[in-house]
């Protein structure tokens, strides 16, 4: 008698989260082209994984603008909250990346949102000493001038 031959298929649902878990593990590293073969194949590139956490979250904790750029030229949600309601601008300011900074404050980042902690982005200005926060808030506040000239 011959083996029988057994397939191991996932469910749609598993299907599902890997390729949110691949999405986001490609916005983590900074692999571009995964990150658009990714949406190619029609998964939303606002999707979120167990914690809330979005593509652009990790793109800007780690400062990989060519993913930022790319995911807000797609349209994603600039203000996603985890389930500790932070935001991709928490985690970039949070890792001082001036430059995500900026290009999620100009796409309209709210720079007063609170996360579980109670803790704005402009909170970081106090609550953590190893960022250059005069630095970083200096460069802000020319940001948001820049953000409201008209065009």
């Amino acid at each position: 008698m011959g083996e029988e031959e057994h397939s191991v298929e996932q469910n749609p649902q598993e299907m599902m989260l890997d390729n949110i878990e691949a999405l986001l593990e490609a916005a983590r590293y900074d692999d571009i082209d995964d990150v658009k073969s990714i949406a190619s194949a029609g998964l939303s590139l606002d999707s979120k994984d167990s914690q809330g956490r979005t593509a652009l979250h990790m793109a800007a904790a780690n400062g990989h603008l060519d993913i930022i750029v790319y995911l807000l030229r797609n349209g994603v949600d600039v203000n996603a909250s985890n389930v500790e309601n932070n935001t991709p601008l928490h985690w970039a300011c949070l890792n001082g990346h001036i430059e995500a900074v900026k290009h999620l404050i100009l796409a309209g980042a709210n720079i007063s949102a609170l996360n579980r902690c109670v803790i704005s982005n402009s909170h970081f200005r106090v609550s953590h000493q190893y960022l250059n926060i005069d630095g970083l808030f200096g460069k802000l506040d020319g940001i948001m001038l820049e953000k409201e000239k008209p065009s």
